[in-house]
């Protein structure tokens, strides 16, 4: 790929418009995907139990609701920091943005956190050589390849995407198919209309959701989008979908193969379904896993580095936040912080505790977002084209990710 064109240097380096649809998807599917399903499948099985896949389908429906709020506001204001963006047109109060902008970077480096400890999970059982270490390696590792440039990385975290899908598609088949059925029935997977099991389903909701966290993100990386009007919602609605099939057959395939106490208590539960398959098999998936686990964690920084980068260049940070590389196009002095904030956080925390913080911080978010446009399309005052919604989607985006993040509580 030629190198992007000189700049004047009296000019402000700024981001590069390069992503398109395919990679934009693939981007969000990067995130979404190695953030959850790899790492979480058992922690959401230890509070549903044989319901764990209903969890991730109700998950995706508070999800849905934000996502078409999110598509609209994207192509509102396609710029990075874009829920910050979104609030401050809102509410039109600077300082509550820059809560919001700070709540998303937030987020974004505890998932990270939680996703580099899940990939030095994996690194461990091949290796044999600390998790501390190897948890300090991938956040390095990964740091690196975001300074690199938006392109590349993006790219990077797109093959990436490809080889931990097919890492699931291969867990189904192995589960469905060839593993020996230790697990639970498929008729077991259905849950009764009414029960106290709902209680577990509702908790186990709350992490299944950490698992969708990456679609809004998205967001964040629009002032590096290609033609965001048409880009960008094509890409929010086709990351959520397809992560929503993947999350509902993986977790029903492992339920059936892996006995649910096995299960609950894994640190690596994918790789449970491989257990009796030939060495050569159960080493293989546990390449994709990190494979998988690792892209998590880089795709979570280039969207914290964005943010963090966003609010500077807003004012609403300290200015060298937002210099930007003229020669990667890409914002240092941010994506070192964010580095460094991961490693403190992935030092500090277990896993289950950030992926939980992870997802109350995102919910919050979605409730302020939901807001904004209820407020912004209560003042109807845009006549630019962008894509749009019913006024019954951000209302109920509050509503479904109110009463989630209400479960925490019970």
């Amino acid at each position: 790929m030629p190198d992007p064109a000189p700049l004047d240097p009296a000019t402000p380096a700024k981001l590069r418009r390069a992503l398109t649809t395919p990679l934009l998807t693939l981007y969000g599917l990067g995130v979404t995907v190695g953030a959850g399903i790899y790492v979480l499948v058992g922690a959401t099985t230890a509070e549903a139990g044989p319901y764990a896949p209903v969890a991730f389908l109700v998950a995706a429906l508070v999800v849905a609701f934000t996502a078409f709020s999110y598509a609209e506001l994207s192509t509102r204001y396609p710029v990075s920091a874009g829920e910050a963006a979104y609030v401050e047109a809102g509410f039109r109060a600077g300082w509550l943005a820059t809560v919001v902008g700070l709540a998303v970077a937030l987020s974004g480096m505890v998932s990270a956190a939680a996703v580099a400890i899940g990939a030095a999970s994996y690194l461990q059982s091949l290796s044999g050589v600390s998790q501390g270490l190897l948890t300090v390696f991938v956040v390095v590792v990964m740091g690196l390849i975001a300074l690199w440039g938006i392109t590349q990385s993006v790219t990077v975290a797109a093959v990436i995407t490809v080889i931990e899908i097919s890492g699931l598609l291969f867990v189904m088949v192995w589960g469905f198919g060839i593993a020996e059925p230790l697990g639970v029935a498929m008729s077991e997977v259905i849950p009764p209309l009414a029960g106290p099991h709902w209680i577990g389903i509702g908790a186990a909701s709350l992490l299944a959701f950490f698992a969708f966290v990456g679609f809004e993100d998205i967001a964040n990386v629009a002032e590096e989008v290609k033609d965001p009007v048409q880009t960008m919602p094509k890409a929010i609605l086709w990351t959520l979908v397809l992560a929503t099939l993947l999350y509902i057959g993986t977790s029903t395939a492992v339920l059936v193969a892996v006995p649910l106490d096995d299960l609950a208590s894994s640190a690596a539960p994918l790789s449970l379904v491989f257990v009796g398959a030939p060495d050569t098999i159960q080493q293989s998936f546990a390449v994709i896993a990190i494979v998988a686990t690792v892209n998590g964690v880089l795709i979570q920084m280039i969207m914290a580095s964005r943010v963090l980068y966003g609010l500077a260049d807003r004012g609403h940070l300290p200015g060298p936040l937002a210099t930007v590389s003229r020669r990667t196009q890409t914002p240092v002095i941010a994506t070192l912080c964010v580095v460094a904030i991961i490693l403190v956080l992935a030092s500090a925390l277990p896993i289950d505790a950030l992926a939980e913080r992870t997802s109350q911080i995102v919910l919050f978010v979605f409730v302020l977002v939901n807001l904004s446009l209820i407020r912004l399309k209560l003042r109807g005052m845009s006549e630019a084209v962008h894509f749009r919604v019913p006024m019954a989607v951000p209302v109920l985006g509050v509503v479904t990710s109110a009463l989630l993040f209400a479960t925490a509580f019970l």
